[in-house]
């Protein structure tokens, strides 16, 4: 595996109002992540996980300590730059899919290319790449009305990789699924995680994804209370 630390966090504290109070979803974090790893944030409701996945992503900022995220400090930056962040760098993959219903397959896996300006050909050639990941080229001019949800799923993480991102954050991304979907999705994963060495970050409490995982990270109570590598053959 590579080492070069992608992520790094040292002692992140997170809090949310609440009425006249706070709460602290993230007590004193302080672990990083490296390039090419396929790690999960686990642990029941509550206990922080997908605070600190949304905050790895940009997509929330810490209350005390530092978050880096290749390179740049999530703390410091505006909502512009840590949307051009995630434009630029990263994957997201969620369990509700979000995917434009009145577009086809195709056109919502070229979605992110456009935000990047390649030229036609090249999003052509990008898209279908990343359709052929997922074993969906012949459902491209589909629309996801006429998908199964396993396959929307599929065409969810097509999506997050069709830029080849750094680095891939997915939030119960098998919630809907059932054991066989589930399975399909994982694989696939793992399968981009060894070919591109892109790294994925997940945020779960299913037995499934655990499963897959080949760093264990639980959270309770917004504390790290475990860290865990499993051998992977």
């Amino acid at each position: 595996m590579n080492n070069d630390i992608i992520i790094n966090i040292q002692q992140l504290v997170k809090r949310f109002p609440i009425g006249k109070g706070e709460f602290t979803a993230l007590k004193g974090i302080t672990t990083s992540f490296r390039k090419g790893e396929f790690a999960g944030l686990i642990g029941p409701s509550g206990s922080g996980k997908t605070t600190l996945l949304n905050i790895i992503g940009s997509l929330d900022m810490p209350s005390e300590g530092e978050v880096t995220v290749l390179d740049v400090s999530v703390g410091s930056l505006t909502a512009k730059q840590a949307a051009l962040l995630r434009k630029e760098k990263l994957g997201f993959i969620f369990q509700s899919y979000n995917l434009l219903q009145v577009h086809t397959v195709f056109e919502n896996v070229e979605f992110p290319l456009l935000l990047l300006h390649y030229n036609a050909s090249e999003r052509k050639k990008m898209v279908m790449e990343a359709l052929d990941w997922v074993g969906l080229t012949d459902k491209a001019q589909s629309k996801p009305s006429q998908l199964s949800g396993g396959e929307c799923q599929r065409v969810a993480i097509a999506r997050a990789m069709v830029k080849k991102p750094v680095l891939v954050l997915a939030d119960e991304p098998t919630a809907n699924l059932d054991a066989t979907n589930s399975h399909t999705i994982l694989r696939t994963m793992e399968k981009l995680n060894k070919e591109l060495q892109t790294t994925f970050i997940f945020a779960t409490h299913d037995e499934k994804v655990i499963s897959y995982l080949h760093r264990k990270v639980f959270l309770d109570d917004g504390y790290i209370v475990k860290d865990e590598w499993v051998k992977n053959d």
